[in-house]
């Protein structure tokens, strides 16, 4: 067997994956979060205003010759069109050459297409670059979520993730408040507003930019790429920060795993550890994710249609009530995120997929009577998607943790893709013919179609979800590349090492 962190005949035995998630939480992780994390934030922030100046855009004099039909039809669906594109692309590229020289070019791509967006002089260059920019966002998705777990503690790894993708909530509900702002004609005029809320993404976005070239690449995708020793190298410079930030010694790492290493793993290998090694585990990250993405629709696609039409609630207004629900998406992962790393991965997230289905049949029972009003309908939604939240942010989650680590940005892309096309997709066609028919009963359908489906996504949850709370990633899933699988088991062990729903799938 060979030392620590040494290559001999394409084997290396190495405590990486112990020595990481043995650390205390500390500034350098911090520094992950904010490096990795904030373009969430980004997201939010485009989509929501895209969304809200559909109706500036379409206005004459904005500068550009489209209908608001073709900003919320034609430019949303590429937009996911190139989100579940530039997840797959990305995602493989990511398995392939490393976590961060994609989550580097990934960020560069949302960048530069959001820059060419905001000076936009025709619908088609609109549509291009609305297509670009969903690429760099699908593939931030793959990259983003695969570093951010590998390089986090396994103690906190649920909380993080919940809470960095929840942040995508702060940015919309920020793209809200300021598209009121931007929008206003006794601010800027009509053809200005939208650009610069377009530029004001690539400001921030250049910010984000230059924090992330000091998150260093993951020292699990290195070991098992041939790049054992840069692997040591920086975990042993972090022991180094954090022992100085916190002042105290570190404890000695549990166990060591043993893998051949590999370049590269094929599209043939990957399909095959998905569906025939974890078959159970694809159906439950298949149910998560189509959950998600039909409740979602459910409740926000035409959310401003929904007030307009049966509260006569003015469209300069409807960016308010959406803050506010934006709110409560972002206080569901911020405040029960813990507890999926308490509690545990499996009744957190069959709790949350069960009750926001629920509560969203009750919603939808309470606006079918003619109970609610336009505060009190917004005030149910908040609830509702204050559990629905944690519990779609627990979709991105399990499927960056419960598949081994040549596969993980994979499956992450594979899962969003699906997802994405679900919601963004078939989910807005189905909605929109319903809620806009101006029929209560159709609305109400639009709903209970939406809990239903989420519901189904808790319920499979229940049997099949992983208990993967405290435990390390390669306890979790065994690398490929692992030499005795058994060993993956040992590889820096935090949680029980004998829960069945841990053990292959």
């Amino acid at each position: 067997m060979t030392q620590d962190g040494q290559s001999q005949n394409g084997t290396v035995t190495t405590q990486v994956p112990a020595r990481l998630d043995r650390l205390p939480w500390s500034r350098w992780h911090w520094m992950i979060v904010i490096g990795l994390g904030t373009v969430w934030i980004l997201d939010g922030l485009e989509v929501t205003i895209v969304g809200n100046m559909a109706g500036r855009l379409s206005e004459e004099g904005s500068g550009l010759d489209i209908s608001s039909a073709q900003v919320t039809g034609v430019a949303a669906a590429l937009y996911v069109a190139g989100a579940c594109l530039g997840a797959l692309l990305f995602g493989w590229l990511t398995d392939r050459y490393g976590r961060k020289k994609l989550f580097l070019i990934t960020l560069a791509v949302y960048l530069g297409a959001t820059a060419l967006t905001a000076v936009s002089y025709s619908s088609w260059w609109f549509f291009l670059f609305r297509f670009l920019t969903g690429m760099g966002i699908g593939g931030e998705y793959a990259a983003i979520n695969s570093a951010v777990d590998e390089l986090i503690p396994s103690k906190y790894r649920g909380r993080v993730d919940l809470i960095i993708n929840g942040s995508f909530w702060l940015g919309a509900m920020g793209g809200s408040l300021l598209s009121v702002v931007l929008l206003d004609t006794d601010i800027l005029p009509k053809d200005v507003g939208w650009r610069v809320s377009f530029g004001l993404g690539v400001v921030l976005g250049l910010g984000v930019l230059l924090v992330r070239r000091h998150v260093p690449e993951s020292p699990r995708w290195m070991f098992i790429h041939g790049r054992a020793e840069g692997a040591e190298r920086i975990v042993a410079d972090v022991e180094r920060q954090v022992e100085r930030d916190t002042g105290k010694p570190l404890p000695e790492p549990a166990g060591s795993i043993t893998i051949r290493q590999r370049h590269s793993v094929g599209f043939g290998r990957i399909a095959r550890t998905l569906v025939r090694t974890y078959p159970r585990r694809a159906v439950l990250g298949l149910a998560l994710f189509v959950g998600q993405a039909f409740l979602y629709n459910a409740v926000t696609f035409g959310f401003g249609a929904i007030l307009a039409t049966f509260y006569d609630v003015p469209s300069e207004s409807t960016g308010y009530f959406f803050a506010v629900i934006a709110l409560g998406n972002f206080l569901g992962p911020l405040l029960l995120g813990r507890l999926f790393d308490t509690w545990g991965r499996r009744p957190m997230i069959a709790g949350t997929y069960l009750l926001s289905g629920g509560l969203l049949f009750v919603t939808a029972w309470l606006f079918g009577q003619g109970h609610l009003t336009a505060t009190t309908l917004t005030a149910c939604w908040c609830v509702v998607l204050f559990f629905a939240s944690a519990g779609a942010s627990s979709a991105y989650l399990t499927v960056s943790e419960i598949f081994p680590m040549e596969t993980r940005a994979m499956a992450i892309a594979f899962f969003y893709a699906v997802g994405t096309a679900a919601g963004g997709i078939s989910g807005p066609l189905i909605f929109a013919s319903l809620t806009e028919s101006g029929e209560v009963a159709d609305t109400v359908f639009a709903f209970c179609l939406g809990a239903a489906v989420m519901v189904v996504g808790g319920l499979v949850a229940v049997f099949c979800a992983v208990s993967a709370e405290g435990r390390s990633l390669e306890d979790i899933a065994a690398p490929l590349s692992a030499q005795d699988p058994s060993q993956a088991a040992e590889a820096g062990r935090v949680g029980p090492a004998t829960d069945p729903a841990g053990l292959r799938h």
